[in-house]
């Protein structure tokens, strides 16, 4: 039990209460209502602030954790013959103004995604700080009916990122909110710059193995060839074992890779 509370990075009481009280003193603030939430966070320790920000307190343990897993990651790219893409980050302080700088630029080209805030450290801790949504509801906490209307607006937003060199990193459906009946994306991590080919790849792979059990391969598929060519399609499909090996996606590869295969038969386009 305490080795797994170390994974998860637990911030004790008393920091987080100070990264309040430094929240307080920035945005001019007597009292704040703070609401921790009911989540599976192994990355940072989330909070809503008066219903206005949605905080995320990040301590050494988070970022440890994080370079763990991309080494992982990018062991899973070499497995995919790929070289690694994502990057290692070197303190809390830096993840949080990586995943800000992300947000920002995501939303610079017309990304729907919460509004940037800011980053800063305290106390060793790195604190990012974003719009907070209210009434959100999680991609794969939607209707059928809903997620196939979605779904073309989710690879549309992927396809504008991947278009200026952008890319998630770490795209599932946890990630994907709707709120005010628009389609946000949360959560982006580092890539390599100069490696969207592979990113994009990657993404592709985890938008399809995060749709296919909501909605099916076929259909799946067919939102994506909406904005993607088929031989991006084929890329993407390198990437499926892996993905599918990843406690949070669970989906049927091969459904997806023969759907890929068939579209790819019908159009004469080789992987």
């Amino acid at each position: 039990m305490a080795f797994r509370r170390f994974l998860r990075g637990q911030v004790e009481w008393d920091q987080i209460e100070g990264v309040m009280l430094e929240v307080a003193r920035r945005y001019d603030q007597d009292h704040l209502r703070v609401e921790f939430l009911d989540a599976d966070n192994w990355l940072s320790t989330p909070c809503v602030v008066d219903d206005r920000w949605f905080v995320k307190i990040i301590s050494p343990q988070h970022s440890l954790l994080h370079a763990v897993l991309t080494t992982g990651r990018n062991l899973g790219a070499f497995s995919s013959g790929q070289e690694g893409f994502f990057e290692h980050v070197a303190d809390p302080a830096e993840m949080a103004d990586r995943e800000l700088e992300a947000t920002r630029r995501m939303r610079d080209i017309g990304i729907d995604v919460p509004e940037p805030v800011e980053a800063f450290e305290h106390d060793g801790l790195g604190v990012l700080v974003v719009e907070y949504l209210p009434e959100f509801v999680t991609l794969d906490d939607l209707p059928r009916s809903e997620v196939v209307r979605f779904a073309p607006d989710l690879f549309r937003a992927l396809a504008r990122m991947h278009a200026v060199g952008l890319a998630h990193g770490d795209l599932r459906a946890e990630n994907v909110l709707v709120a005010r009946d628009r389609l946000y994306l949360i959560d982006a991590t580092s890539v390599r710059e100069g490696a969207i080919e592979q990113a994009r790849a990657y993404d592709l792979a985890c938008a399809l193995a995060a749709l296919e059990p909501l909605v099916g391969p076929r259909t799946v598929l067919d939102a994506a060839r909406e904005h993607y060519p088929t031989a991006d399609l084929l890329a993407a499909e390198d990437f499926l074992d892996f993905v599918n090996m990843r406690p949070d996606h669970d989906f049927d590869a091969a459904s997806v890779k023969g759907e890929i295969e068939k579209q790819a038969t019908a159009e004469g386009v080789e992987g």
